[in-house]
């Protein structure tokens, strides 16, 4: 049997999935040489779909990452990398996002609606963003900090999924304020003695409300976070979307859902 090719372009397209979602089910049997090759070296396969050109795309994932590759229509080669258009345009990317990421993201909203969170703003507050928050992290007072405009103004409402991850006094902190009889306003406090060493813990409340943290901690980790603050909000096409780490200023307006107020 001819022997199968398959062409590595330079640039491999790859963005952080949440490991073990959205697989389907293929064998080895039902796939070509080429795609088989890839296999072989421990991809798994996330999603196929009709590409142009006759091209069939192929989501995989190798090691928690994507990787979107595509089989010719004589099922002998395999090119990977992003596939773009004479205008320059990725067409690779949005497709990982409809098929894989997306998927993902509104099954961990769901999940993170449902988790022990504290919230940062008016309840009445139209836009609602979920960030997992350490205590003890300089990138989530950051966020914070750079978020406050939105949230004075009435317009987001900043729920914080305490984990305690980053420091041994991260999860007796959480615990502390998820125990707080206004866990909202002991947040708060956390947040201005940052520079201080934060909120003083209680080990009456962390002893009680220890397992809520360690529960926040097990959510996060079956995400696939690794970093604080990770944060999920729903984009400008409804879509649910992920940032880890602290936003860049020119992301913010994405993620609080309008214009910096004046």
């Amino acid at each position: 049997m001819k022997h199968a090719k398959v062409l590595l372009k330079s640039t491999m397209f790859a963005v952080t999935l949440v490991t073990g979602a959205l697989s389907l089910p293929v064998t080895a049997q039902e796939q070509p040489g080429a795609v088989q090759e890839l296999l072989d070296r421990g991809v798994t396969i996330e999603a196929t779909y009709e590409a142009p050109g006759g091209l069939t795309g192929y989501i995989g994932n190798m090691q928690g990452r994507a990787v979107a590759f595509y089989l010719t229509p004589d099922g002998e080669h395999v090119v990977v990398g992003p596939m773009l258009n004479a205008k320059g345009e990725n067409l690779t990317e949005p497709m990982v996002q409809e098929l894989v990421l997306g998927p993902q993201n509104e099954k961990a909203w769901s999940q993170i609606e449902d988790a022990d969170w504290v919230l940062d703003g008016s309840a009445d507050a139209p836009v609602v963003v979920y960030t997992f928050t350490d205590p003890n992290c300089p990138f989530c007072h950051r966020f914070r900090q750079a978020a406050e405009p939105w949230i004075e103004a009435g317009r987001v409402q900043l729920r914080h999924v305490l984990v305690g991850i980053l420091k041994q006094d991260s999860l007796p902190k959480a615990a502390t304020i998820l125990g707080a009889d206004n866990p909202s306003a002991a947040l708060r406090k956390n947040q201005k003695n940052h520079s201080e060493g934060g909120i003083e813990v209680n080990r009456q409340i962390v002893s009680a409300h220890a397992k809520r943290v360690q529960a926040n901690n097990h959510l996060m980790s079956s995400l696939g976070l690794s970093a604080t603050p990770s944060t999920y909000y729903r984009g400008s096409n409804g879509h649910i979307r992920m940032k880890q780490g602290a936003p860049r200023p020119e992301e913010m307006e994405a993620i609080m859902g309008s214009e910096a107020p004046q």
